[in-house]
């Protein structure tokens, strides 16, 4: 997870490391938390409010009363990172509703949520610490979605997907269900691994205006057989990918939403309001009888 090490901090403070380590002995401040490497590591908060203070006041005791006077500022994804780094869920919680109070919650999941378990994913993926925030993070987001107001809109959106328990995609793809629920379009998220040919009731009750691709671990010619179980259902439905669930290859027509929430609804909700013709793919039957999507097509996904 992104902090700031005992070097880099002695640096930004001007001191030696071994000075900062004997301010934490002496004064139990600036407190840092530990890697899983059992390396130190400072809340950048911490680390400026008390370089201001120094400034100031020239005295280190005065400096480290007046920093912790101040507070360590509002919550950012490094403080929520070093919180779930330590399991410390309830500080965790606490955090996430101080930044509800200054940010809306769209941005409280984009700008602190989800950098702050991708912080840990990138660390060290798989790790309890990992493991700890990814099920955090899913369960914050599943409490939003369930107090989510009812649809508003007629449209309907229905989302593939491919992504496994751990996955910083799976995060992504929840976070996007959430945002367009609170933009009040109906949804419905299904895993890419359920058969198109049992798709046809949740599509007949959906009647999905467009179809998002998420999470990357569908192959093509999975990716190939869903859009055309969709589209015999629903003729001319928009097919768009997230977080790059398809290669960029330059030949696809599929519109990419891009890897943040935020922007993925809003040009997601412009694609609603101005839908563009989406041409059928081409369909040729295979050796045992099955409809599929024509294997010389795949690769360019010409949908």
């Amino acid at each position: 997870m992104s902090g700031i090490r005992t070097n880099a901090a002695a640096v930004m403070l001007g001191v030696s490391p071994n000075t900062l380590r004997s301010w934490e002995r002496r004064f139990g401040y600036p407190s840092p938390g530990r890697t899983s490497g059992g390396h130190r590591q400072y809340e950048l908060a911490d680390i400026e409010a008390l370089k201001q203070a120094f400034e100031e006041t020239q005295n280190v005791s005065s400096a480290i009363s007046i920093a912790r006077q101040r507070g360590a500022g509002p919550p950012s994804s490094n403080r929520l990172g070093l919180a779930l780094a330590r399991f410390e869920e309830d500080k965790a919680a606490r955090l996430l509703e101080e930044s509800l109070a200054i940010r809306s919650v769209e941005r409280t999941i984009q700008e602190v949520l989800l950098p702050a378990v991708a912080d840990l994913h990138t660390d060290d993926p798989g790790s309890p610490e990992h493991s700890f925030a990814w099920r955090f993070a899913t369960e914050w987001i599943s409490a939003l979605r369930r107090v989510a107001a009812p649809a508003t809109r007629a449209e309907g959106v229905l989302i593939s997907d491919a992504t496994a328990p751990g996955d910083m995609a799976s995060l992504q793809v929840q976070a996007l269900e959430l945002l367009l629920r609170r933009a009040g379009l109906r949804t419905l998220t299904l895993t890419a691994a359920t058969e198109p040919a049992r798709l046809g009731r949740a599509l007949r009750a959906l009647q999905p205006d467009a179809l998002v691709l998420g999470g990357t671990r569908a192959s093509l010619d999975a990716i190939g057989r869903l859009v055309y179980a969709v589209r015999s259902v629903r003729e001319g439905i928009d097919v768009l990918a997230f977080g790059g669930a398809l290669p960029d290859t330059g030949a696809s027509t599929v519109l990419r939403l891009g890897e943040e929430p935020i922007a993925a609804r809003d040009l997601l909700l412009e694609r609603l309001a101005s839908p563009v013709a989406a041409p059928a793919a081409t369909a040729l039957p295979s050796g045992d009888g099955e409809i599929v999507v024509a294997r010389r097509h795949t690769a360019a996904l010409p949908f």
